[in-house]
């Protein structure tokens, strides 16, 4: 029998697995909140998330989380399978996605499918996040704005 045959297939990473428990965790957290205060502690859930990164995620964190906040006032921080996130009418619009937490090279800011980023038959939606410069920053905020029409 060859090694391929006998190998188990566990389905999710460790990190995988870790990031859906997180998910829960966060879905158990909201239902408990009472509506008066849910949008402020789910806003203090995200800055507490960002303050926990490593430096150079917790700095690109940051400047994205003011940057949609300042595009988009009206989405909503919240946390998303452990990261960033800011929602439209409940739903996801956009996150934030730090290099360490699945060991990636480079930090990314990805946009859902509620994003209005539709262009032709192929679009983006996940972008690599190595650095934020005058440049990046602009783009990120026409991203935001774009998304969020």
């Amino acid at each position: 029998m060859n090694a391929r045959t006998t190998e188990k297939f566990d389905g999710f990473t460790e990190d995988e697995r870790a990031a859906m428990k997180e998910h829960a965790k966060e879905l158990r957290t909201a239902a408990r909140r009472s509506s008066r205060t849910a949008k402020a502690d789910a806003e203090q859930d995200v800055l507490a998330k960002i303050a926990e990164m490593e430096p150079a995620d917790r700095a690109l964190a940051e400047r994205v989380h003011e940057i949609v906040r300042a595009a988009a006032p009206a989405l909503a921080p919240r946390l998303w399978y452990g990261m960033p996130a800011y929602a439209k009418d409940g739903k996801v619009l956009c996150f934030f996605q730090s290099a360490q937490k699945f060991k990636s090279r480079y930090a990314t800011l990805g946009f859902s499918d509620v994003a209005v980023l539709d262009d032709g038959d192929l679009w983006p939606t996940t972008f690599a996040l190595a650095a934020l410069t005058p440049e990046t920053e602009s783009r990120i905020t026409a991203l935001v704005t774009r998304a969020t029409a």
